[in-house]
This record gives structure tokens, C-alpha cells and sequence, in this order.
């Protein structure tokens, strides 16, 4: 995890899953997101728990997990 700053904006990248998961993702959890993101984030979540136990590495949960991107942010109904 590293950030930077270009003229007003600072920049965060995270790279590593145990960052995500047990930092930034109870972050958000702390300080809610609010209006339309809280659904994306709701399903980040999801993804999070799913890659946590593994299940990204079959292909049942590969599928479930391109279901759930599917229908994140734009393409949300």
C-alpha cells in the first residue's frame, strides 16, 4: 500500500487482499459510503468474503463473482 499526491489530489493503491480486506474495507465499513456507491461497495464485500474463503480459485466461484461485477456501478439495474 502506497500513496502519492499530484497538485490537490492524493492517490492511494492497494494492492495486497489482507489490506483490503482488513483495513480499507472496515474503513468504509466505519465511515459509511453513502447513495448509489453503498450498493457497489455492498458487493466488493461480497467479493472480498468470496476471494477470503477461497472460492475465487473454482470456477463456480469465478462465475459468481463475474455475476456479481456484472452488476456493479453502470451496469447496475
Amino acid at each position: 500500500m502506497y500513496k502519492y499526491s499530484y497538485e490537490n489530489v492524493i492517490y492511494l493503491r492497494i494492492s495486497k487482499f489482507e489490506d483490503i480486506y482488513f483495513k480499507l474495507i472496515p474503513l468504509f465499513k466505519k465511515y459509511n459510503i453513502q447513495g448509489v456507491k453503498t450498493l457497489d461497495f455492498n458487493d466488493f464485500c461480497k467479493v472480498a468474503e468470496l476471494m477470503k474463503e477461497r472460492r475465487h480459485l473454482t470456477e463456480e466461484g469465478l462465475k459468481l463473482i463475474n455475476q456479481i461485477k456484472g452488476g456493479m456501478n453502470t451496469k447496475r439495474k
